[in-house]
């Protein structure tokens, strides 16, 4: 039987004028488990997810998300959210009040779901905070908020446990592992091996544009 992948990347390249960053990048990753990419800065993790997720189209070869390819049958793949670099926000205004913000623009999900993700990665929903105000680790939780409020089947990470404490990094371990129980997809790059080694199902290295399975 067929393993189930919801993403495929078939024969990636991504060129910026004369510099190749992803190089014939083939890989599939299956529906329900968490997949680790690791590899030092600019290596080319951060354009590959770019790549999923719709914000950049490759040079050549091509993305499916859910059998559709990214960028031709669909522009951003609906059941993705993602944290990509740092999470943007709005300085004056609550983590409440931000996340409310943000899902206004789609409208799928209530007041108490906001306030439920929120919670879950150990912030405080009626912290009246302004956001501006926050710590490095505050604003990262938050951006994990969003990613996860509107309950999508991918999650596309970054270096999702930066500026975290030991215990929020065990936090966040916990919550992506409670994720995976539920069904979901989790795509997670990063340079920090303790994260990779206790997370992850599958494990691929990045290196110089190429991607590789350990």
């Amino acid at each position: 039987m067929d393993k189930d992948f919801i993403i495929s990347v078939k024969g990636v390249w991504k060129e910026f004028k004369n510099q190749t960053v992803l190089q014939n990048v083939t890989i599939d990753f299956e529906r329900g488990k968490i997949h680790g990419i690791i590899g030092r800065n600019g290596s080319g993790k951060t354009v590959l997810l770019k790549c999923i997720c719709g914000f950049m189209n490759p040079t050549s070869g091509h993305v499916l998300v859910n059998q559709k390819i990214v960028g031709k049958d669909v522009d951003f793949p609906p059941e993705i959210s993602f944290i990509i670099e740092t999470p943007g926000f709005l300085s004056n205004c609550s983590g409440y009040k931000n996340l409310k913000y943000f899902a206004s623009i789609r409208k799928k999900i209530s007041n108490d779901k906001i306030k439920n993700a929120i919670s879950r990665v150990g912030l405080d929903p009626n912290d009246k905070k302004h956001v501006g105000k926050y710590s490095l680790g505050m604003r990262q939780r938050l951006g994990i908020a969003q990613a996860i409020m509107e309950e999508p089947d991918i999650l596309i990470l970054d270096e999702p446990m930066n500026g975290l404490d030991n215990q929020g990094v065990e936090n966040m371990h916990k919550l992506f592992k409670e994720l995976r129980e539920q069904g979901k997809t989790i795509l997670l790059a990063s340079h920090n091996m303790y994260d990779i080694e206790n997370l992850c199902d599958t494990v691929s290295e990045m290196d110089a544009g190429r991607l590789d399975m350990k």
